[in-house]
């Protein structure tokens, strides 16, 4: 069976639909990741300064946000921004990879919220004072003093965020968007293979994430010998 499993993937899946799998499954999925995280980076940062801004409405604003994205499946928010956003913005009725971005991007700004406020607080209110009591104002002690040694804490904490992205964004092929298991249900309706196709998949999944974990674990052993 193992064997059978095996020859059925060298001889009639890579030969013929290995372009599928690396060219458009992955380079979807990259590029699908990296507007998330770069999108919900940009977002959660904003977010972040509002969620720790001294006025009330902001805060609870953006803390409702957070608990409502980090408090229901994944699946369901794609589902509500493919029909929801076509509604908001015509222009995008027929675009579904666009619809599914932004909701995968809300989802990630949610979490990087978390992460930028957390890795901004874990900095010494020592330094905070002591800024202060130089001269700087709340927004030079923010960019010139608070940001450059949170950035220690955030920066593996986006790298892992990216890794789990990678792997979230395969609840996208529920609307054929082109991503690797889009890729999958392609190549397994044409074969009648699908433990074969998913073998495929799966090997392209864990050497992504594996290299960039790895990729992520070195950059923060990196940062520690920095200190």
């Amino acid at each position: 069976m193992f064997i059978e499993i095996i020859e059925n993937i060298f001889v009639k899946i890579l030969p013929k639909y290995w372009h599928l799998f690396v060219f458009e499954g992955l380079g979807y999925t990259l590029l699908l990741s990296l507007i998330t995280v770069l999108c919900g980076t940009i977002l959660g940062s904003l977010l972040a300064l509002l969620k720790m801004s001294k006025i009330p409405p902001f805060r609870w604003l953006v803390t409702a946000f957070v608990e409502v994205i980090r408090g229901t499946p994944l699946l369901l928010q794609l589902y509500i921004g493919y029909f929801l956003v076509p509604q908001l913005i015509p222009a995008l009725s027929s675009n579904k990879f666009v619809s599914v971005s932004i909701a995968l991007v809300l989802n990630s700004a949610a979490y990087v919220t978390e992460i930028i406020r957390s890795g901004i607080q874990a900095v010494d209110k020592g330094q905070t004072e002591a800024a202060r009591s130089l001269g700087l104002s709340q927004a030079q002690t923010m960019t010139k003093v608070v940001l450059p040694q949170a950035v220690k804490n955030i920066l593996p904490a986006l790298g892992n965020e990216f890794v789990a992205v990678i792997k979230e964004t395969s609840l996208a092929s529920t609307f054929y968007v082109g991503d690797l298991m889009t890729q999958y249900l392609v190549v397994k309706g044409n074969t009648f293979l699908a433990m074969e196709c998913l073998l495929v998949v799966g090997v392209i999944y864990f050497v992504v994430t594996f290299v960039l974990s790895r990729a992520v674990s070195a950059f923060e052993k990196r940062l520690k010998r920095g200190e």
